[in-house]
């Protein structure tokens, strides 16, 4: 009897993962451009069902029109326009809620981080809920090191979580993770909330190491009073909703 043989050609279906990539941007023209072109690139080496999608935030220069002008170019590009600056949180929970694929991943449209990294954590998505990453050598001044171990501080004393980089902007979540959380920050705490609530539904998180390197182009928010008061104005409002409510 002879051995039936299978040929690959005949598979049907995409290859890879089914995954949404989206960037939260606010004035990013310098840098939105080539990281939606080598996200692109990088993704269809990877795999067949894939979507990029640009939150403008508000912004004020071309990131829009930029983006809007790639989106037209590109099939797999997607963007969305806020009116006005609404604030990161905002900015991450619409790129969730529009997310369409199985797997959803982020990181911020300043180009801080090499989306290629992105293939080193997937395998890690086989077991755990969530890949929350930190970064190697945080290409940072002192004040705002020292402003984000304080946050880091707080947010491990009051919300519980034990992670080394809780703010990395280089995450991956599975799509159950994201359908059961409830998103409510608008402001810097989001990423402190979508981690809690994840931990107090019972999804798994593991921790992964990624390079960061220089900004290149734009100004960065994070390190501004009102950016920091507002984060920790949402953290005493919602931490009762966090914990209490696990949702």
């Amino acid at each position: 009897m002879e051995t039936p043989t299978h040929n690959d050609s005949d598979s049907s279906g995409p290859t890879g993962p089914s995954i949404s990539v989206f960037f939260p941007c606010h004035n990013e023209q310098d840098t939105v451009e080539p990281l939606i072109q080598k996200t692109h690139a990088f993704l269809a080496g990877l795999a067949d069902d894939f979507e990029i999608i640009v939150v403008d935030d508000g912004s004020t220069d071309q990131t829009g029109p930029i983006a809007d002008r790639l989106a037209a170019e590109i099939p797999q590009v997607r963007v969305i326009h806020h009116p006005t600056n609404q604030g990161y949180g905002a900015a991450l929970q619409s790129g969730f809620r529009n997310a369409r694929k199985d797997l959803v991943f982020y990181t911020d449209g300043d180009a801080q981080f090499d989306i290629t990294e992105l293939a080193d954590i997937l395998p890690l998505a086989e077991e755990y809920d969530v890949v929350t990453c930190y970064r190697l050598n945080r290409q940072e001044g002192r004040i705002r090191r020292l402003n984000a171990w304080g946050w880091s501080l707080a947010v491990r004393l009051l919300l519980g979580l034990k992670l080394r980089d809780i703010d990395c902007a280089f995450k991956l979540y599975h799509r159950r993770v994201i359908d059961r959380i409830e998103m409510k920050s608008t402001g810097a705490l989001i990423d402190a909330e979508m981690l809690a609530r994840a931990q107090r539904q019972g999804f798994s998180l593991v921790q992964h190491g990624v390079r960061h390197y220089p900004r290149h182009g734009g100004h960065p928010s994070g390190a501004r009073l009102s950016v920091i008061l507002r984060a920790f104005c949402e953290l005493f409002r919602l931490r009762k909703d966090i914990l209490g409510r696990g949702n």
